[in-house]
């Protein structure tokens, strides 16, 4: 069974754009980290695991590189070393001593022809701080990103006033061949007219004549707790969607509030009308272990996020019927067992996942279908976890 965040291929077909592009630039003009990490036996005592040191993969469209320490009131130094683009240099010098301790740090990478430079924020945050926030998403705080198109990226505000940047879409791909829209019009978008206050708005789109001629014609509305990666979408395309955060208690439920009306017309990747076929929103959640036996990271991406060996445990919303009211949902997770010790080091993720379209990855679904999502609250089982 391969269930993933519906739409996310489309989106993966307009990032082709980009990535083509790419290749067509002189490597002496490409200034781009591609890993991040921190060497040495002696500074593994300030992360909870040694997955934690290294960032591999960095995708292209990445500004920030976050490293997760126990403390930072402790901390010392660090020596952090990059993989640039060949040919280019980067400043501070690549593994020199910096001090994180108040905040990020920032690097330039300069290409080899001295003409083109991106800076990167590097920054090393408490794993501690962000746990308390995930009991509540109210879907509140949105970004109107303006970099050549406009939409919304959504995240969350933490106990001590920062910003997390927990969320996902694929509004990111569907931006370039829609630039000229508006928030509103793509997949993903904040509403004014949430259950209480703003609110999620999940809508399935025409992804465009491109798309349409791949059979991948619909980008459905999406939104995932993990990350939209870009690089790998010539190569293998699912393993865009990258998700999860690392949490160091074990969800049990699920609850929010959602409406949801489906498009009038069900079509196929070829855009046939299904007649009988009523379009499905689709809501659910994954708890997994985020590391190997050799201490490597693991991610669950588009192909595996339901399938992995890793999973530990999962929830789904079985129904949810169309209605125009502000209607409540639950979902509890299967049982699984659960290493006290590994949890209380942030050894295990969970991700969580809203579709306007439950047969986007396949592209079928119904444009326009539309799905509302507000107040969702986190149970979590406080037996033998970190607090």
């Amino acid at each position: 069974m391969k269930k993933i965040v519906s739409g996310f291929m489309a989106a993966v077909l307009a990032m082709a754009c980009i990535v083509s592009c790419s290749k067509d630039t002189p490597k002496n003009s490409e200034c781009d980290i591609t890993s991040a990490w921190v060497d040495g036996a002696q500074y593994e005592q300030y992360f909870y695991n040694k997955a934690d040191m290294r960032h591999d993969n960095i995708a292209s469209s990445d500004e920030e590189i976050v490293f997760w320490v126990k403390s930072l009131g402790a901390l010392p130094q660090m020596p952090v070393s990059f993989s640039i683009t060949e040919g280019s240099t980067i400043n501070p010098a690549n593994g020199s001593l910096q001090d994180f301790s108040a905040g990020a740090v920032t690097y330039t990478v300069t290409a080899e022809d001295g003409n083109h430079s991106r800076q990167y924020k590097v920054v090393f945050k408490e794993r501690q701080a962000i746990v308390d926030t995930m009991t509540l998403y109210s879907f509140e705080h949105a970004e109107t990103l303006e970099k050549g198109a406009t939409y919304h990226v959504f995240y969350e505000i933490n106990p001590y006033g920062q910003r997390e940047n927990i969320w996902a879409s694929g509004n990111a791909g569907f931006a370039v061949v829609h630039s000229d829209y508006t928030p509103e019009q793509y997949p993903t978008s904040q509403t004014p007219n949430g259950y209480q206050g703003k609110g999620l708005c999940l809508t399935t789109r025409d992804a465009g004549y491109l798309a349409r001629l791949m059979h991948k014609p619909i980008a459905a509305g999406n939104l995932f707790i993990g990350s939209f990666d870009g690089s790998m979408v010539m190569s293998n395309p699912l393993r865009c969607t990258v998700f999860g955060i690392p949490v160091n208690r074990q969800p049990v439920k699920v609850a929010g509030y959602y409406k949801y009306q489906p498009g009038a017309e069900f079509t196929n990747a070829n855009m046939d009308i299904v007649p009988g076929r009523t379009d499905e929103a689709n809501i659910y959640a994954v708890f997994f272990r985020n590391q190997n036996a050799a201490g490597e990271s693991i991610h669950l991406y588009g192909d595996d996020v339901l399938t992995s060996p890793y999973i530990v445990t999962k929830a789904q919303v079985a129904s949810l019927p169309a209605t125009s009211e502000w209607t409540r949902f639950e979902m509890t997770f299967d049982e699984g067992s659960v290493d006290a010790s590994v949890l209380a080091a942030f050894g295990y993720s969970w991700t969580l996942v809203f579709s306007s379209s439950k047969g986007g990855d396949s592209f079928e679904g119904a444009i326009g279908s539309t799905l509302y999502i507000d107040e969702v609250e986190v149970t979590y089982n406080t037996n033998g976890t970190a607090k």
